[in-house]
């Protein structure tokens, strides 16, 4: 099953709880940190491993920190991004409820790094009953000083808030996140100023992924290095996948980045193979968001070679023929799904979300779903289809915030690879799949 950083006391019974998580070695990074290390000591490990955020950009943590501006007088922030809103993804909730510490610990070392005094993490309002656990975790963590003033003695003092948003997709961009968080309606921001110089309040701030903060403690107790030997090239570490749909083990692995995906989707190990012994007909590697491939463009590339689950191998061959890792929902499609269907779900998804400031986004998505309505219901015309691709290139690269690329990239990426099927639909008058 390769190495396991985040999952390998995930089985703990009550792990959640201080004392528990105290005894599988929680926390030994904050004391290592706070007493024998300099925040710049622990930006730079972060660096050596290469970690990159697990959020879907994948950009690369410690740089991302080093963005922080330091010369202002003004306060630093650190903001975990919990509002996990993107469809086939669920690993940050796994993680938030069976190792809370793991975070907080991971935002204590952040925080450290850069200066800040105050970090929040804001999570999506369905998920309250996680909302309740973190709240849980960060009383523990002050009643044992590890949060509070002058943390173990020393001069570093941190607090730490959990914020519930109320359900929107949007807030799970960094920008409307920050909106959000000063009381606003979750509006993204122009950029620039990018929120290292003017985030919360203004202030300069760093918003990274749960996943991303949570691994911190291990780099910082292993060193950069050994998490960099980890993993494959640029993709260093391991990552949590979030697999879903037709296939016989459903739930959240940990895998060395660099395991072919026909193994992953195959493995008794992990997905376990097709449910019902059924084809593999297409996969979304990483949330709703990213382009759909078909079988044989997600276990082999263009080029015949393996297709990897790394950030590199997945996005070979642009996407013409590749995707994005993006933030690890794995959805797995057998024979008889129906790609328009799908593709209907996801973009009356991306519709119902869309904040409605960029009028490509706004108005896009609904001709787009009222498109899409029309083919699944018989009422399709042949020429709808190449409509559908010219609106999602109007869409594309043409708004503040990337919600509109995540609705023009499936329809383009259907379209692309399953155009026959958006045929059929015209000629049979509707969709024939059971």
């Amino acid at each position: 099953m390769g190495i396991k950083i985040l999952t390998e006391h995930i089985q703990q019974p009550e792990l959640h709880k201080f004392e528990v998580y105290r005894k599988t070695g929680g926390y030994a990074a904050v004391e290592k940190a706070l007493k024998t290390m300099s925040p710049d000591g622990v930006m730079e490990e972060v660096k050596k491993s290469g970690l990159r955020g697990r959020g879907g950009a994948g950009f690369p943590a410690g740089l991302k920190w080093s963005f922080l501006d330091r010369k202002t007088t003004n306060p630093r922030y650190l903001i975990c991004n919990a509002d996990e809103s993107e469809p086939g993804t669920f690993k940050d909730r796994y993680l938030m409820q069976y190792n809370p510490h793991a975070l907080i610990e991971g935002m204590i070392l952040a925080s450290y790094a850069l200066g800040a005094n105050t970090s929040y993490i804001y999570i999506r309002g369905e998920l309250f009953y996680v909302f309740r656990i973190l709240e849980r975790a960060i009383a523990e963590a002050y009643a044992n000083g590890f949060l509070g003033k002058k943390i173990l003695g020393t001069d570093y003092s941190l607090d730490i808030y959990v914020h519930p948003g109320a359900g929107a997709y949007i807030c799970g961009e960094e920008t409307a996140l920050l909106e959000s968080l000063e009381g606003k309606r979750g509006n993204p921001r122009l950029k620039p100023p990018f929120p290292a110089v003017s985030g919360l309040y203004s202030c300069p701030t760093v918003v990274n992924n749960v996943e991303t903060l949570a691994v911190v403690p291990w780099i910082i107790n292993n060193s950069g290095d050994d998490y960099a030997k980890i993993g494959i090239g640029r993709s260093t570490g391991t990552k949590l996948i979030s697999a879903s749909g037709h296939i016989n083990n459903p739930g959240v692995y940990e895998i060395e980045l660099g395991l072919p995906v026909e193994e992953f989707i195959y493995s008794d190990q992990y997905c376990g193979g097709i449910k019902d012994g059924k084809q593999l007909k297409a996969v979304v590697a990483g949330g709703s968001s990213v382009p759909i491939l078909p079988a044989h463009l997600i276990t082999t590339t263009a080029a015949g070679q393996p297709r990897l689950m790394s950030y590199e191998s997945l996005s070979e061959g642009g996407f013409e023929t590749g995707t994005m890792l993006g933030s690890g929902g794995f959805i797995v499609m057998d024979e008889n799904t129906c790609i328009v269907r799908n593709l209907y779900n996801f973009t009356r998804f991306y519709r119902h979300e869309s904040c409605g400031q960029c009028s490509p986004c706004r108005e896009g998505t609904s001709w787009m779903e009222k498109i899409l309505i029309r083919l699944e219901n018989g009422e399709g015309r042949m020429h709808d289809i190449d409509l559908l691709v010219n609106i999602s290139k109007n869409i594309e690269g043409k708004t503040i915030c990337p919600l509109g690329d995540a609705a023009a990239w499936p329809v383009a990426s259907a379209i692309r690879h399953f155009r026959e099927e958006f045929v059929e639909h015209v000629n049979r008058k509707g969709c024939w799949f059971s």
